[in-house]
C-alpha cells in the first residue's frame, strides 16, 4: 500500500489536478463577485431602513425592502453553494495527491467528487441567475408613484 512515489505518478497527479485547479480559481472569483454584490444589497437595505417613516419624502422607497431582502437571501445561498463547491474541489485535490503518494487508484472517487462539485457550482449559478432576474425585473424607483 505504501509504495514509493515515482516521478511519473506525481506528474500524473499534477496533470489530473489541472481541471479542478481551474474550477477552484473560477469558484474563488465567482464567490468574490457574489460577496461584493451582497455587500451592495445589504448597504441599500441599511439605507432604506434608515429612512424615517410616513410623511418623509423618501418613505415610499421602503416598499423595495422585501425585494432587496429576497435578493440578499438568494445571493447568500449562491455564496453558500459556491463555497461548498470550492471545498469539494479542494478536498478532491488533496485526496488526489494523497492517493498518488500512497499508490491508491482514485479515478472513480475523483470523478464522483468532481461531478458533485460541479453540481454545487451549477446550483450557485442558477441561484445567482434568479437573483439577477429579480434585480432587473423591478428597478429601484426613486420617484413617488403617480396615482
Amino acid at each position: 500500500m505504501f509504495e514509493t512515489l515515482s516521478p511519473d505518478r506525481l506528474s500524473q497527479a499534477i496533470t489530473h489536478a489541472i481541471a479542478p485547479a481551474f474550477v477552484l480559481g473560477a469558484v474563488a472569483g465567482f464567490t468574490s463577485i457574489l460577496s461584493l454584490r451582497l455587500t451592495a444589497i445589504v448597504t441599500r437595505i441599511r439605507e432604506l431602513t434608515a429612512i424615517p417613516g410616513e410623511g418623509h419624502p423618501s418613505a415610499f422607497l421602503k416598499a423595495d425592502l422585501p425585494r432587496l431582502k429576497r435578493r440578499a437571501q438568494l445571493t447568500n445561498r449562491a455564496i453558500f453553494f459556491a463555497v461548498i463547491s470550492g471545498l469539494i474541489v479542494a478536498t478532491l485535490l488533496i485526496v488526489a495527491f494523497l492517493c498518488a503518494y500512497l499508490g491508491i487508484e482514485h479515478v472513480y472517487g475523483a470523478g464522483i467528487m468532481f461531478m458533485i462539485a460541479l453540481l454545487y457550482l451549477v446550483a450557485a449559478l442558477v441561484t445567482f441567475a434568479v437573483e439577477v432576474r429579480i434585480a432587473l425585473s423591478e428597478y429601484d424607483d426613486h420617484t413617488p408613484s403617480q396615482k
